[in-house]
């Protein structure tokens, strides 16, 4: 019997003879040359013109030319230093600091053009050296209007985004590591690199250490019982017209979500009114109504005041919730409560069992960022009472949640602009840290067999 011979094996990758791709990629130190030794010849001069011409534009901005004052020596060069000379005529630390801001992001596109050119010339040279047939000029123009044109479309926006929101973030960023405030403002005087000084002023300084630990401490209270009290109030509120029988549903949350259509601040305001100790209706009408004697020091003290805060913010905050719950309520089936009910379970454990998860596995991304604005919620504690009422030994206020006393430290009578975009670092961190747990640790992200 003849032997069986195997097919031999081959390499699905053919044996290269060239190396294109790094030839291709060696010279594109020069933009575009890479290009043109892959016979692309149109892309290759776009490349060069491009970047050659990006650079040379903004060399002035890069290297000189930007400062404002005799050391006029370019934006990166006053992003380092932040100016040498003070006074009216000389450097303006912060302007140095934004153009060269400016500067470093402009840079960041050049690199990146750059970088795309030997990324773009090794890719093609890769091609010539599998004998991949390269896209003519026709083919690559077909190819961006089927895939590419979203993503021009979105670099307009991207370009956007990064001028308005990534400049302000590093701008914040970096006054944090200065001494930038009242008494040393430009053009008058230089602002100076003083490394973590302003983060070690937290915990150091007395009178910051005090102020910071106790306005975090209320903030973290005022989070929690305020947003909690408003989930309780509106789950409690939806599922309470939500139950068969009863009569004039549409009316009771007619009224119930009036509250959600007026203002917020023009509600805040009337409650402060409302508050008030001399002439305010709690003190002179329903306080007594209800047999308590003796005015509340509503707006002096700090307990009465950051009860009212809550009060406020729960009725503000309860009719979005309740909203929220009741078209939840209307999607959950009624096969699970009918099941339940020949189980025997009670209506307390339908609603432990069925509805609060149901509510919770839909609602809880919403829920969390309800967490993170009432963590900055800046409207309610600054209209009502400014922060107050004033605490000795404290450059806060008794109700000053971190943001209010951070606007406090920058827009105050004495501003300290370097330490409050240190504490704003610090809230920052604080509230994507919680944000992030609570997002890894909610269902609404698992599959529904999972709840």
């Amino acid at each position: 019997m003849a032997a069986i011979t195997k097919p031999k094996q081959t390499d699905p990758t053919p044996e290269l003879q060239t190396n294109h791709r790094k030839i291709a990629s060696l010279i594109s130190i020069v933009p575009g040359l890479g290009q043109l030794y892959n016979k692309q010849f149109l892309k290759g001069a776009i490349f060069f013109i491009v970047v050659l011409s990006y650079f040379l534009v903004n060399f002035d901005l890069f290297f000189k030319g930007a400062g404002n004052g005799p050391g006029d020596r370019g934006a990166i060069w006053g992003l380092i230093t932040l100016g040498e000379v003070a006074g009216v005529r000389g450097d303006h630390s912060i302007f140095l600091m934004v153009e060269g801001i400016i500067a470093l992001i402009l840079l960041v596109f050049g690199i990146a053009i750059y970088v795309w050119n030997f990324i773009d010339a090794y890719r093609i040279g890769k091609m010539r050296d599998l004998n991949v047939e390269v896209p003519s000029l026709k083919m690559q123009l077909r190819n961006f209007r089927d895939n590419g044109f979203p993503y021009a479309m979105l670099i307009p926006s991207l370009v956007l985004l990064v001028f308005t929101v990534v400049l302000p973030l590093i701008f914040t960023f970096l006054i944090a590591f200065t001494n930038y405030k009242f008494n040393n403002s430009p053009p008058a005087k230089l602002v100076d690199w003083i490394g973590i000084q302003n983060f070690l002023n937290i915990f150091t300084v007395d009178i910051f250490r005090d102020t910071f630990i106790s306005v975090l401490g209320w903030t973290l209270v005022w989070t929690v019982a305020s947003t909690t009290g408003v989930i309780a109030i509106g789950i409690g509120l939806a599922v309470l017209l939500n139950q068969k029988g009863l009569k004039g549903k549409r009316f009771f949350r007619s009224v119930l979500i009036l509250s959600w259509a007026v203002p917020a601040f023009i509600t805040i305001l009337i409650f402060r009114s409302m508050f008030n100790e001399t002439f305010g209706v709690f003190n002179t009408t329903l306080l007594p109504a209800i047999g308590l004697s003796g005015g509340v020091e509503w707006m002096t003290d700090p307990t009465y005041t950051r009860l009212a805060l809550i009060g406020i913010q729960w009725w503000l905050g309860f009719p979005y919730i309740m909203t929220l719950t009741t078209g939840i309520l209307q999607s959950i089936p009624e096969d699970l409560y009918e099941a339940a009910t020949i189980d025997g379970a009670t209506s307390g454990e339908k609603f432990r069992l069925i509805t609060l998860p149901m509510i919770l596995f839909a609602t809880a991304p919403i829920l969390i960022t309800q967490y993170t604005f009432n963590f900055n919620n800046f409207n309610i504690i600054y209209l009502f009472n400014n922060g107050g009422p004033a605490v000795p030994g404290q450059s806060a206020g008794g109700t000053d949640i971190l943001i209010s006393w951070i606007y406090k430290l920058s827009l105050g009578s004495n501003p300290q602009y370097g330490f409050a975009a240190a504490i704003t670092l610090v809230l920052s961190f604080f509230i994507m840290t919680i944000a992030v747990i609570q997002f890894k640790r909610s269902k609404s992200f698992k599959d529904e067999d999972m709840i």
